[in-house]
């Protein structure tokens, strides 16, 4: 007997990838035609009966996809590629994981990882250098100076495992570097994080995490990690 091992068979269907599946399967049919409004995200939530940030990934996959385009301080469109999606499919994969999947793990995760970091208490050459390139970056609509930021403030997370000098540990943050750099999260990054206003902030906080690892501060490192991804997980969970 054969059996097929596919992993796709199996897996199971996040719920933003049910959400852009109804979306799209709207614009289909005709119910949001080319061109035309998508609701907003707290009425396609309650529509749909699911959580705001569900919706927003939706979107953000929709996007991705070019089926449909945001702009800001206007509201998301159908594209006139999206009046024509009969054949577009919604992507999936073992890469293309949730956003706030993704921060979830990261939160259980990495505040452990910081401690560790700091009990090393040693300053680490690469991690100023990700925070140097941070602090540099000025022009947010530049798409070359947002892939900056965001591939090193990517990479000092991961730096953060390097620190630890454990190779499992850092196995465990490649993963998750790895998902930190799908196309929906980067999408959700820029649309959320990527932000004029909150770059500073942002480079300021990786600073304090930073600052408590190499001072050894075990307690400081970990409540400084939690509290960014915090602020993370808000920022692309909740604007509209």
């Amino acid at each position: 007997m054969n059996i097929d091992h596919s992993a796709d068979e199996f897996r199971p269907r996040q719920i933003y990838e049910q959400v852009a599946e109804r979306i799209r399967s709207s614009i289909l049919s005709g119910a949001f035609p080319a061109g035309s409004r998508l609701p907003s995200e707290r009425e396609l939530a309650q529509r749909l009966g699911v959580s705001r940030p569900a919706v927003r990934e939706a979107i953000g996959a929709l996007q991705n996809l070019g089926l449909v385009v945001t702009r800001h301080g206007s509201g998301t469109y159908v594209t006139a590629q999206g009046g024509d999606a009969g054949d577009t499919q919604i992507p999936g994969g073992p890469s293309d994981f949730s956003p706030l999947s993704i921060l979830d793990v990261r939160l259980l995760f990495e505040p452990a990882l910081a401690r560790r970091a700091a009990r090393g208490g040693k300053r680490d050459a690469a991690a100023e250098e990700y925070l140097r390139r941070m602090s540099e970056v000025r022009d947010l609509s530049d798409p070359q100076q947002q892939a900056l930021w965001s591939e090193c403030d990517r990479l000092f997370h991961r730096q953060i495992a390097l620190m630890g000098g454990d190779a499992l540990w850092v196995r465990m943050a490649d993963e998750i570097a790895r998902s930190m750099d799908q196309p929906l999260w980067r999408r959700l990054c820029g649309d959320g994080i990527c932000d004029p206003e909150r770059i500073p902030l942002y480079v300021a906080e990786h600073r304090l995490i930073y600052e408590a690892i190499v001072t050894g501060d075990e307690d400081a490192a970990a409540f400084l990690v939690e509290r960014h991804l915090q602020r993370v997980r808000k920022d692309i969970s909740t604007r509209e």
